[in-house]
């Protein structure tokens, strides 16, 4: 039996049941994917603690752009951090730098520190980073579960050289997840050139709900597929 695990990022109550039907291990709740994932309400959070039985991180940003934050912009990271800590949650994913590029370790440390018992992913914002190796060692260094990374290109196939070498920098002191463009086409490569164990993918499709009655167009999102999903798990447990 494979040991791969998959993570589904989603950015609705909707696509986390699809992943999590699909057979999907763990869930990155986002809000506003289209600027990277921004963090979900607290209405979202308690519906997906209703309907979900595998895990959820909700990401922890309170707005796209940069991962450089404001004092009054780390004040609502950490109102966020508490209220996915009484919510229940397992995990989070956080992420922030410096201005220099460098982890700003001191203040993901004071989220850490609130996240009490949740597993902290370290997100994106990773890829950022003016030095990766030097990164690794710092986010090690914070007691993160797991690095989300696409090896510090813009897709994760792209970036297949530097997640090999990310995968054996790290040894058994991290995670490296690959992200970012992970498919049904390229799953397989991924995981097989950079000896990763777990997986990011958002397993979308163009999916159509209802009908605009201004235009008599049918309204259309980017949801996950359940089948998507399980063809994905169906290639990881191939290795």
């Amino acid at each position: 039996m494979s040991n791969k695990q998959l993570e589904i990022c989603v950015g609705s109550w909707q696509s986390a049941l699809a992943a999590q039907l699909g057979g999907a291990d763990r869930i990155e709740l986002c809000d506003n994917l289209s600027v990277g994932g921004t963090t979900p309400s607290f209405g979202m959070l308690a519906q997906c603690k209703k309907l979900l039985t595998i895990p959820f991180f909700p990401i922890i940003r309170p707005r796209g752009g940069d991962f450089t934050f404001s004092k009054d912009e780390f004040e609502i990271m950490k109102e966020d951090v508490i209220c996915c800590r009484e919510i229940g949650c397992q995990g989070i994913a956080i992420g922030i730098l410096k201005k220099d590029g460098s982890i700003d370790s001191d203040r993901c440390s004071e989220l850490i520190a609130l996240a009490g018992a949740m597993q902290i992913t370290f997100h994106r914002a990773f890829d950022r980073c003016t030095d990766l190796k030097r990164g690794l060692e710092d986010i090690i260094e914070l007691g993160c579960c797991r690095v989300l990374t696409s090896g510090g290109k813009e897709y994760a196939y792209d970036g297949i050289e530097g997640l090999k070498s990310l995968v054996s920098q790290a040894g058994s002191r991290i995670t490296i997840m690959p992200g970012s463009g992970i498919n049904e086409s390229n799953l397989l490569e991924i995981a097989q050139k950079t000896s990763a164990h777990e997986f990011h993918s958002t397993a979308k499709k163009l999916m159509q709900y209802g009908v605009d009655p201004i235009n008599d167009e049918p309204y259309r999102s980017l949801e996950t597929s359940i089948d998507t999903v399980s063809r994905l798990k169906e290639i990881l447990s191939l290795l």
